[in-house]
């Protein structure tokens, strides 16, 4: 199977990427450089993570490392990133095209591919507007609730996890000095995570909480000197969770800071329901860390009490924090059950199986 896996970039992630990538002048050495920090790799199928030869791997959205391809291959003048993909796919001779970013590249873009094409797959588990994803031959996601949203648009919608990064392995086995960690966006569009943080930001008297926020560009200036000035207060964190907000933390980074951390802080918000599972999930428990997540339906392996540990509202997320802490020799052998059977279920090899089982089913372009 020759495929094609093509991902995107969070704007947030990428002055990290142009830093370690520094040095890379050619469009290998810094997709390399990417897939090595492992940003996003529990979406990565394993043959892209393991190099295989008939495998194509890129960020589209990242213009840097495409320009570096299209100069490298000739093209003339300045093209598109769009123009540039079509280049990539056809160069490679794609029979499986897998895309994780298809409202860049929606069904518009699938009836540009090339021949050699023979099924395309994307990846989308959140609402996405009037998006037109009815070309891919099918829609993967893990929220049910999201994937019959897909069906009623017309797509064809299937049921795929992400997976356990290999590389977790080497993190979480020694002490754990965070008592708590949370990683991720912080905007007034989240009242019930904003709820959630400020209770247990106020823990940090007597425990040490870590929140690394990707706070919006209108809470920045919000919180700037400047911004105080302006009647942005709806915008501002409060001053319980800025005290103790620290920048985000991507890949590698995210890793060492779940590996040092008793418990991982997860908090939904509203775009799928009662359906759980988000990609934090799945990067807590396979680094080992305590997951306290809010209560709803969640994936196999995911069981509040005996692999994790789920709140059934913002105002009670804190007393489970506390309580986990208090009796933790019982709860780290809870985490510990956890990172076995997610890495058990939900394995790169299970992933890949399934993928490739999917694959066989669906209908060929």
């Amino acid at each position: 199977m020759r495929l094609f896996q093509n991902s995107g970039l969070y704007p947030s992630y990428l002055p990290r990427l142009n830093q370690l990538a520094a040095k890379a002048s050619t469009f290998a050495a810094r997709r390399d450089v990417f897939l090595h920090d492992r940003f996003g790799a529990a979406h990565f199928l394993e043959p892209v993570l393991d190099g295989a030869p008939e495998t194509f791997f890129t960020n589209a959205d990242d213009e840097v490392l495409q320009r570096q391809w299209a100069r490298e291959q000739g093209m003339q003048g300045t093209p598109t990133l769009e123009a540039i993909l079509l280049a990539q796919i056809e160069h490679h001779r794609t029979e499986v095209f897998y895309n994780l970013d298809p409202v860049r590249f929606p069904s518009a873009f699938v009836a540009k591919l090339p021949g050699c094409v023979k099924k395309t797959l994307c990846w989308r588990a959140a609402p996405s507007g009037n998006a037109d994803l009815t070309a891919y031959g099918a829609v993967l996601g893990n929220f049910p609730s999201i994937l019959q949203a897909w069906r009623d648009k017309g797509c064809r919608a299937e049921l795929f996890f992400p997976a356990i990064d290999p590389v977790m392995e080497q993190y979480g086995h020694g002490e754990r000095p965070i008592d708590v960690a949370f990683v991720g966006g912080y905007s007034r569009h989240h009242s019930a995570r904003g709820r959630t943080l400020e209770q247990v930001a106020a823990l940090a008297a007597d425990r040490n909480i870590v929140f690394c926020l990707d706070a919006s560009r209108l809470t920045r200036l919000a919180e700037s000197p400047l911004g105080r000035l302006l009647p942005l207060g709806k915008h501002r964190r409060p001053d319980v969770i800025a005290r103790i907000a620290r920048l985000p933390l991507f890949g590698r980074d995210l890793y060492e800071l779940f590996g040092s951390a008793k418990i991982v802080l997860n908090g939904a918000i509203d775009m799928a329901g009662n359906d759980r599972g988000n990609m934090r999930c799945f990067e807590a428990m396979g680094c080992g860390s305590l997951l306290v997540s809010d209560a709803g339906n969640y994936p196999e392996a995911m069981l509040d009490g005996v692999t994790m540990r789920t709140y059934d509202a913002p105002e009670r997320a804190a007393a489970a924090i506390s309580s986990s802490l208090q009796d933790w020799s019982q709860w780290a052998g809870i985490a510990a059950s956890g990172r076995s059977r997610v890495q058990q279920i939900y394995s790169k090899a299970s992933q890949w199986a399934q993928f490739i089982d999917l694959v066989a089913r669906i209908e060929p372009c």
